[in-house]
């Protein structure tokens, strides 16, 4: 086994040469083993590799002693949902998310459908699997039953919204023959919205496009069908259905950051004052809009394990993540790829606004690069990168809460490695489109140089 298919947050790899049914036997061995587990979930997504995966890792569980029940093929919230619904010791999902046909993987969590990362559990199921110190098997294998949670899940869902309140909206949905293909047809026959579907088709093999919407390319049909259609909202999912992304109705691509100000906004109307957590990269849209509606904002770390640790201490309502990650405290501290799009249409409808006119005050007065990517010779070029930049613009106010943020009173950015590969990311803002130009061109020609 290469124990680099363990990465930050789950285990991803080539399908068969990296990650093959053994491995997998073993990981649900080893994961069994490290909680302690006596009854887990265990689903899968599309991918033509998943069936026989998941059918390796519960005959894994089984055999180490842990009953199993089997959810079949679903989104991976909806495995946070289970776990957490049904109070079980843990869950695994089978699926590679956004990534390319080719792959698979496995997303792992605890009880109450708290996360496995590299920090707490990865790496202990990684060493049992490379030092051949997996437990013996049970004396008594567990049993396995099956289950379909989907009624339940869709209920859950729509506590979010008052479902009355939505308005007849045209939507233009792209699933990209993933797992949103599965559910966003349960939630939007409930609905009055005219509704246009695309790549709705559950299949593995991705025939249109690759189930990645950050990627321009993939959402080029999208973008074009919400501009033809006069659409009041185009969103799209990720492969296993756990991120979503808004197209508005002048074709734009919205970043993350700005869907989860007006998200905020939308929890704010409903619990006053409430604790909203975002990632340190985001627009100052987001504190802006939750200080404006008396909110407190708590600016965090990237990457979920760490958004969902300080939503509990904090008792965060909401958490937003740049990538297209939306977290709610009703949802178990969870991540959620449905919930989202139905507050949004709830925003749109009590305000009779469409997505772009929601938006338009955010985009006259916020200018983001979005993310960019470099890459580097090694991780110690990374750190010579980040020292430099702290040097640099050491008259700025500099932190390093999770690489290098600097902040000026017309612009800020954050750069941060990668957690897996030598690659630097850049996030900048500024107050004028010139300045954000002038000032993104300036921080990456310092990277590259």
């Amino acid at each position: 086994m290469d124990p680099n298919i363990f990465k930050a947050y789950d285990v991803r790899a080539l399908y068969p040469s990296e990650l093959n049914e053994s491995i997998a036997c073993d990981i649900g061995r080893g994961f069994v083993s490290y909680l302690g587990a006596k009854r887990i979930a265990v689903s899968r997504d599309m991918r033509l590799s998943s069936p026989s995966l998941a059918e390796a890792f519960i005959e894994g569980a089984l055999a180490q002693g842990a009953d199993v029940v089997d959810y079949g093929m679903m989104a991976t919230d909806m495995m946070y949902f289970a776990v957490a619904s049904a109070k079980l010791d843990g869950g695994a999902q089978i699926t590679a998310s956004h990534n390319p046909s080719q792959y698979n993987g496995v997303k792992m969590v605890r009880a109450e459908a708290r996360p496995l990362s590299g920090d707490a559990g990865l790496g202990e199921i990684r060493s049992m699997l490379q030092d051949g110190t997996l437990p013996a098997p049970a004396a008594t294998p567990g049993r396995r039953t099956s289950r379909d949670v989907m009624a339940a899940y869709v209920e859950h869902v729509f506590s979010f919204i008052d479902e009355a309140a939505i308005k007849p909206f045209t939507c233009v949905l792209d699933a990209g023959n993933g797992m949103g293909g599965l559910v966003a047809p349960k939630l939007f026959d409930r609905l009055p919205c005219h509704v246009i579907p695309m790549c709705m088709e559950v299949d593995g093999t991705f025939p249109n496009h690759e189930s990645n919407p950050l990627i321009e390319e993939n959402r080029a049909h999208i973008v074009e069908r919400v501009v033809a259609e006069k659409a009041d909202i185009g969103i799209a999912w990720d492969g296993d259905a756990d991120r979503c992304f808004f197209i508005d109705g002048t074709g734009d691509f919205i970043s993350g950051d700005f869907i989860t100000a007006l998200l905020a906004e939308a929890i704010l109307r409903k619990t006053p004052g409430a604790t909203i957590v975002y990632d340190l990269r985001a627009s100052h849209a987001v504190k802006d809009v939750v200080t404006a509606m008396g909110g407190t904002a708590i600016m965090n770390r990237v990457g979920h394990s760490f958004i969902k640790k300080t939503m509990r201490d904090r008792d965060g309502v909401f958490g937003g993540e740049v990538t297209g990650h939306y977290y709610f405290r009703d949802n178990f501290y969870a991540d959620n790829g449905f919930i989202p799009a139905l507050m949004l249409l709830e925003l749109m409808s009590v305000k009779g606004q469409s997505l772009a006119e929601l938006l338009a005050p955010l985009k006259a007065k916020y200018f983001i690069s979005g993310e960019i990517n470099t890459k580097v010779a090694s991780m110690e070029v990374v750190q010579a990168k980040l020292d430099g930049l702290s040097k640099r613009y050491a008259d700025g106010t500099v932190t390093h809460l999770d690489g290098v943020s600097v902040e000026y009173p017309g612009w800020h950015f954050n750069v941060r490695p990668s957690n897996t590969e030598p690659l630097l990311r850049l996030n900048l803002e500024a107050t004028t489109p010139t300045l954000m130009e002038e000032k993104r061109d300036e921080v990456v020609a310092l990277i590259r140089e």
